[in-house]
């Protein structure tokens, strides 16, 4: 049964050509949907066999809704430009007993990487993202940020997805501010229910779950920093919300 790979991007010259050679080991038919990006993305994407849609940035889960109907095949595998299919996730699409199981979402590993250091302490491994599902019953929920699919069956694998996120902690702190952004925006329009309180509880409740709960202590000074930048980004989106309702009131 043939897959249709099928990327979201956005100024990705650097990543784009090593996630579209990854896809092309077991999809017949690439899919790249671009936000207008300035640089060489487009480009080099159609020059790797990609077929290109541009389309401006509807949200995380919106945009790869859109995709969709550009996909030929009912299975989709659905990375990011700076994800990679990891030896044994590779392996296991190349197998294709998927065809012959009940479920029509998979959940991947991901190996988060900050530069060349693997971050694998304080919630950051395992985490759990579906990048496979099959588009008949299976499709990304309509959210802006932390895309997940919503599927009939789904199911967490132990096979991994490489994901080259962040080169400095400039980066994911400039990442995670606009993430914190939408999120709070989202919130605001589902009218989440909040108080004074809130960001201080979900700030240390987070810290705590990922020094503590999630082995952060064992990790030196590597598990406190990332600690304290999850307990940070908790803490933010909610005093964000609490600012979009004071300014919408």
């Amino acid at each position: 049964m043939a897959v249709s790979g099928l990327i979201i991007s956005y100024n990705e010259e650097n990543n784009i050509k090593d996630c579209i050679t990854s896809l092309k080991k077991v999809c017949n038919q690439i899919i790249v949907i671009d936000s207008f990006s300035t640089d060489a993305t487009v480009e080099i994407a159609k020059k790797m066999g990609a077929t290109v849609h541009l389309q401006i940035f509807l949200g995380d889960g919106p945009q790869r809704v859109y995709g969709l109907q550009f996909c030929d095949n009912d299975w989709i595998l659905n990375l990011d430009a700076d994800e990679r299919l990891d030896n044994d996730s590779l392996e296991f699409i190349k197998s294709k007993v998927y065809e012959k199981s009940p479920y029509d979402a998979y959940n991947f590993r991901f190996r988060h990487f900050l530069g060349k250091e693997e971050i694998n302490h304080s919630g950051w491994y395992p985490s759990y993202t579906c990048r496979f599902f099959n588009k008949k019953t299976a499709f990304p929920a309509k959210t802006r940020v932390h895309q997940s699919i919503q599927a009939t069956n789904i199911t967490n694998t132990k096979y991994h997805i490489v994901h080259y996120g962040w080169k400095d902690f400039h980066q994911i702190i400039n990442k995670y501010n606009l993430y914190t952004t939408w999120q709070s925006e989202e919130y605001l329009e589902q009218n989440k229910k909040i108080n004074s309180f809130t960001p201080l509880i979900h700030g240390i409740w987070s810290f705590v779950r990922c020094y503590f709960f999630k082995k952060g202590i064992f990790n030196g000074i590597d598990g406190m920093t990332f600690s304290l930048m999850q307990a940070f980004f908790s803490y933010i989106k909610y005093a964000k919300l609490i600012k979009l309702y004071k300014n919408n009131h």
